[in-house]
């Protein structure tokens, strides 16, 4: 499958200094796609690229097969996005702001303004001012003025920045919707991790201006080994035969947990029960999005040094 957004080593170098190196990877139609990375690792400026608002040193970005660089106005006429903060007009009305976007395209009537404002669940407070909108309600709006063109890519920065947790969960809940009844591709930058976690499909890791990898969120949490956890006793004889075992892992408070695969579990219960050791559980190990992130980027910066 060919994503409706690609990028193709795209580079960003501003007074002699990469900021973006040789970035490729590609987002699909109905996925929230998720860029994560410590500050300064080039988020937003790879998200200023693909929206237009500043150039690429060399490479290329296609939205839905248009190229950025050579057909600008093809491409990101499929794009609707919020950069930092959504800008409206606080002496006007939700309905008024969506109103003056909707002049900026010919194909938004207002049939299509009511659409988007049911989309983002704001009909009961369109038509009060913004400057009495709480913080969510106006990423709503924003989300709603960025939607009214009916764009193929949705792109979000730091979407969540600010809000409470009804907030988050609620704008959360909404890209979802987006991606699942409208099919679009919603790319997602952030820098909380707990709420990637929850809210994307994929993540891209980013590390310098350089792509770590690209993988599902379940994939990039439980990393290539599967932890497994035994809880044994007494745990001193058993990590004995652990030991013996050749298996290698980390004493905890009420067992031992070590990487095996799934098929060797049984062989380690048959012996663990024929050297007399209770069994009083056992049960996968699932990291959290925190822990796989610290250990990817400590990685990639161990090779980066190496």
């Amino acid at each position: 499958m060919t994503g409706i957004v690609q990028l193709q080593n795209v580079t960003k170098t501003i007074k002699g200094k990469t900021i973006i190196d040789s970035l490729s990877f590609e987002v699909n139609k109905g996925e929230v796609f998720g860029f994560l990375g410590p500050n300064g690792a080039g988020k937003t400026t790879t998200i200023r690229m693909m929206v237009g608002l500043i150039g690429m040193t060399s490479g290329d970005i296609k939205i839905g097969g248009h190229s950025i660089q050579s057909n600008f106005e093809q491409a990101v006429s499929q794009v609707g996005a919020i950069v930092e903060n959504p800008e409206m007009y606080k002496f006007l009305t939700g309905y008024e702001n969506l109103i003056h976007f909707a002049r900026l395209s010919n194909q938004v009537n207002k049939e299509k303004i009511d659409e988007v404002v049911k989309l983002v669940n704001l009909s009961d407070r369109i038509h009060d001012k913004v400057k009495n909108y709480s913080l969510g309600m106006r990423q709503r709006l924003g989300v709603a003025q960025a939607l009214l063109h009916e764009p193929e890519v949705l792109i979000l920065d730091e979407p969540t920045n600010g809000l409470d947790p009804a907030g988050i969960r609620e704008m959360r809940d909404h890209l979802k919707m987006l991606t699942r009844e409208k099919g679009l591709a919603v790319i997602v930058s952030s820098h909380l991790l707990s709420e990637m976690e929850m809210m994307c499909d994929r993540i891209a890791i980013l590390q310098k201006g350089k792509l770590v990898d690209v993988q599902t969120i379940q994939d990039f949490r439980n990393g290539v080994d599967q932890e497994i956890e035994f809880d044994v006793a007494p745990i001193e004889k058993a990590l004995a035969i652990f030991q013996t075992m050749g298996i290698a892992g980390r004493r905890g408070e009420t067992g031992f947990t070590c990487s095996i695969k799934k098929e060797e579990i049984p062989s380690v219960v048959n012996r663990l029960a024929s050297e007399n050791i209770d069994i009083f559980g056992i049960k996968e190990v699932t990291k959290s999005l925190e822990e796989r992130f610290l250990e990817v980027t400590e990685e990639r910066e161990v090779s980066l040094h190496a």
